[in-house]
């Protein structure tokens, strides 16, 4: 089964006023309205990436012309292929995708058969608040283990650094799972992958327990470097698909941690 992991660096990407004309002709009236709705102009410009990207993903990888491709919402914000439809066969399993953006990156993981979320952070501390201060907001987001494991790093870079590693794992299996913002983040806890977290290493040992217990049914990737600062993907670990029409959902976007 095919598997996609695309990344595209949106610091660097330095679009004129027509060259943004035309990525804006590119997109749906109603995607290009969201964009506009973001205050930072760097915001808008990742939201835009990531748009293109999923559209450059449906038409290369999934044979759809551009012009043919429909991108719909679910009540809850979910994004969805609504034209064309995947129709598929006994040995042609649709494809899930899903996209994130933040920072300096705009991204996008895709998987046949199988459910797949995907997240990316850059670390950075939201705000002015110290490290203490942002840990204590976001105390109810982890659980006493995991904040062990990120109050345990020899440095505030670090720990902050272990913290968005947690975070993202999180987020990619709330998004492979499309349960959007009413999920609890406690739920899901981690154990991160006993590998050293090294640049241009792709670490596939974190272990996930659900509801207190050993969850094996997901697989996670965890990858990092001194720019992108963490991007996880989670997919499901065996083909969960029957031969039917089917559009996948999958969110984009969620809430991001920021202080309160």
């Amino acid at each position: 089964m095919g598997s996609v992991r695309w990344g595209f660096r949106c610091g660097s990407w330095t679009p004129s006023r027509s060259e943004w004309l035309f990525a804006a002709r590119c997109v749906q009236q109603e995607e290009k309205d969201r964009i506009g709705q973001f205050v930072f102009a760097k915001d808008a410009k990742s939201a835009m990436a990531g748009r293109l990207l999923l559209r450059k993903f449906v038409c290369e990888m999934m044979g759809i012309p551009w012009s043919q491709i429909r991108l719909n919402r679910s009540p809850r914000g979910k994004p969805y292929l609504a034209a064309p439809l995947q129709v598929t066969t006994g040995s042609d399993p649709p494809w899930s995708f899903n996209i994130s953006h933040q920072g300096d990156y705009a991204v996008l993981a895709a998987q046949q058969g199988v459910q797949v979320g995907v997240d990316v952070m850059k670390t950075t501390l939201p705000g002015s608040n110290s490290v203490p201060e942002f840990f204590r907001i976001m105390t109810r987001q982890f659980t006493a283990h995991e904040w062990s494991t990120i109050q345990s790093a020899a440095s505030e870079h670090q720990q902050l650094a272990a913290f968005y590693r947690h975070w993202t794992l999180k987020e990619s299996f709330i998004k492979a799972i499309g349960t959007g913002l009413g999920f609890n983040l406690q739920r899901a806890e981690f154990h991160l992958s006993p590998e050293l977290l090294t640049l241009g290493t792709v670490l596939r040992q974190t272990k996930m327990h659900l509801d207190e217990e050993p969850e094996d049914l997901w697989v996670f990737e965890v990858i990092s470097n001194p720019v992108l600062t963490c991007l996880s993907v989670c997919s499901r670990r065996r083909a969960c698909w029957t031969p039917t029409i089917t559009s996948p959902l999958h969110s984009d976007q969620r809430t991001r941690p920021a202080p309160q």
